[in-house]
């Protein structure tokens, strides 16, 4: 469906921008030898996406990376307005230890910091940090986490915990805060993630998925939510890697070359253990090519290695792609190129723009513009074959 005027009652007045900072510029299209901080590189990229104008950036976490707290400080200190979200692992730090961290990134940042909570999605990943918890139960522990985070953020004299998972006596009050609670996203597609998530999470986190298929797991955790007595529902977040040129055409012939490049990597072909992963398989099995922009093929080649899919065609054909979500809930819009700096400034000059105001347009009139009528992509024909034509 392409659209008519009329905006669903779903639809997000709000949507902000979230990016990953890069460390180095090692990327798919061409990775470089090498785990290290190229800061010139880096700081290049933070500032960039300053101008470019995001909201946030993502700080990712994994046993061979960067510590995401380090890297989220110095985010902070290179930008004014952009709120760092820190991948924190509940196995890698106390929760009292986790809120104290938090809390002073969040004093340093006068109130930026977000926290998104890793659970884990696999076994040997985990085990590298000497985590054997099964997967249903580190949700557990990611939901008594949350509660501890909580509680040290606000409680205004000592208290005591005996947990499942953690045990303390007398702790606090802790550090505080900036002005108010930390945000604290959740992702995850387990029964387990939706329990946690849908119930205490002040984010939730998808990776890009059809529409149709999506809305059915926003409406999800927001029924998980109502059910646990929240007023306020999570807001949702969604992540996508566009494909961008200035042509749908263009775009295309760009994305043909792209995943040419990313498949001569080596990606693992086991099956994935997270049910993110497996999902964007199944979705790649079933289609290539979903809605108005969608493309799994990335997902295919990288073995669903992370958020892979993507939208491909022109900054008017992506900008109403996302539009199409945010009709659907997301409010919070992750986009992350394969270029990753090249990538991320352009969507700052073509992108982000016609989203934000075709938002004000709507805030103004109640209604939609007119960028989801005239870029229709794959709801018209000519799209499909631009979406072939470089196949091999």
């Amino acid at each position: 469906m392409i659209g008519d005027g009329a905006l669903p009652a779903t639809a997000s007045p709000l949507v902000e921008f979230i990016s990953l900072s890069h460390l180095n510029p090692s990327t798919e299209l061409n990775p470089v030898p090498g785990r290290g901080i190229d800061l010139p590189f880096f700081r290049t990229y933070v500032r960039a996406l300053e101008d470019a104008g995001y909201d946030y950036t993502l700080l990712p976490y994994g046993s061979g990376s960067a510590d995401s707290f380090v890297v989220a400080s110095a985010v902070g200190q290179l930008t004014e307005r952009i709120r760092p979200i820190v991948a924190l692992r509940p196995n890698t730090t106390f929760p009292t230890v986790g809120a104290q961290k938090l809390a002073t990134l969040d004093q340093l940042t006068e109130g930026r910091a977000v926290v998104h909570l890793i659970s884990g999605g696999n076994d040997t990943e985990q085990a590298r940090q000497g985590d054997y918890l099964p997967k249903e139960r580190r949700y557990a522990r990611t939901s008594e986490y949350i509660d501890i985070l909580r509680r040290a953020w606000t409680e205004t004299a000592p208290f005591s915990h005996a947990g499942e998972f953690y045990r303390f006596d007398g702790f606090g009050p802790g550090f505080a805060p900036y002005e108010r609670p930390i945000p604290i996203s959740i992702g995850g597609q387990s029964d387990e993630a939706f329990a946690v998530g849908g119930a205490k999470a002040d984010i939730f986190s998808f990776w890009g998925e059809p529409l149709a298929d999506l809305s059915g797991e926003i409406d999800r955790v927001h029924a998980i939510a109502r059910a646990a007595g929240r007023t306020t529902l999570p807001r949702i977040w969604v992540t996508f890697r566009p494909i961008i040129a200035k042509t749908d055409e263009l775009a295309w012939r760009k994305a043909q070359e792209y995943v040419a490049r990313i498949a001569r990597n080596a990606y693992p072909v086991d099956t994935p253990q997270n049910v993110g992963s497996q999902r964007a398989l199944a979705f790649a099995e079933r289609s290539e090519l979903y809605d108005r922009a969608l493309w799994t093929r990335t997902a295919a080649v990288t073995n669903a290695a992370g958020a892979s899919t993507a939208l491909v065609g022109s900054p008017e054909t992506v900008a109403a792609a996302i539009l199409d979500y945010v009709d659907r809930g997301a409010s919070l819009v992750s986009i992350r190129g394969y270029d990753t700096l090249v990538d991320a400034i352009d969507y700052g000059r073509h992108v982000l723009p016609l989203v934000r105001q075709e938002l004000a347009h709507r805030a103004a009139t109640g209604t939609r513009g007119s960028l989801q009528a005239e870029h229709p992509g794959n709801y018209a024909p000519e799209y499909g074959a631009y979406a072939t034509a470089g196949r091999p």
